[in-house]
């Protein structure tokens, strides 16, 4: 299946919130850090950051980007206290995607594809964010938790 490539202001849009968005932060939250003594950081990608969907380009080389920023950024404070990861959580049950779930065709792909037959609830992901900024995930660093119910599995 092709696919046009989003060019100009839409894909500039995406990489500026998707992308550079979660540069600044990190920009921000490491300088505080780094006066405080360390901390945890814990980027949103998203599993189109592991995987390709056709008709988000845009959106997936973004995401593939703040799993690539994550781990440089990992490797390059590690050794000033400062431990960051990624979190690719799949289709998750908000406000932002309740059109997709007002479709009964994309409510129906992302079920159907997904091993353990439902979407997450935001209180799940907020759930591994609560794990990794704790002390129990004191040497994960760099990597990239998937929680999408086994839909990048199949």
């Amino acid at each position: 299946m092709s696919f046009p490539l989003p060019i100009g202001k839409t894909f500039d849009n995406v990489i500026s919130v998707d992308l550079k968005g979660v540069f600044l932060s990190m920009k921000y939250e490491i300088r505080q850090m780094l006066q405080t003594g360390g901390g945890a950081i814990v980027n949103n990608a998203s599993i189109a950051g592991m995987i390709a969907e056709p008709g988000i380009s845009a959106y997936v080389a973004a995401k593939h980007g703040v799993i690539g920023l994550s781990k440089a950024a990992a490797v390059e404070y590690a050794n000033k206290g400062i431990r960051i990861n990624a979190l690719a959580p799949g289709l998750v049950n908000t406000a932002m995607t309740k059109a997709w779930f007002d479709d009964p065709n994309m409510s129906a792909h992302f079920i159907a594809n997904t091993p353990i037959g439902r979407v997450s609830q935001p209180a799940e992901i907020a759930g591994m964010v609560l794990f990794l900024c704790s002390d129990l995930a004191s040497f994960a660093l760099g990597q990239t938790f998937v929680i999408d119910g086994g839909y990048t599995t199949r």
